[in-house]
């Protein structure tokens, strides 16, 4: 598999750019930085939100995607 912009992949990429780059997303990931998975944590509250309810980016890559590394998305929201 060919890396994305440094990213394992298109999906991870487009989700850390998103999560880095809309301001009320990225606010509300730095609340997860000490949780145990936190992108894991970060997402699923978004779907139950009453607010949000979201489940993609903007360009419509899901957050349940299978490719998705969660791994770096953890550390990545660690680092923010």
């Amino acid at each position: 598999m060919t890396e994305y912009n440094g990213w394992k992949n298109y999906e991870t990429w487009n989700v850390a750019l998103w999560l880095a780059n809309d301001r009320p997303t990225y606010l509300i990931s730095e609340g997860y930085k000490t949780y145990p998975q936190p992108y894991l944590s970060f997402r699923d509250d978004l779907r139950k939100g009453p607010m949000l309810k979201c489940t993609a980016t903007g360009d419509g890559v899901s957050l349940w995607d299978a490719s998705l590394d969660i791994k770096a998305l953890d550390e990545m929201i660690r680092e923010e």
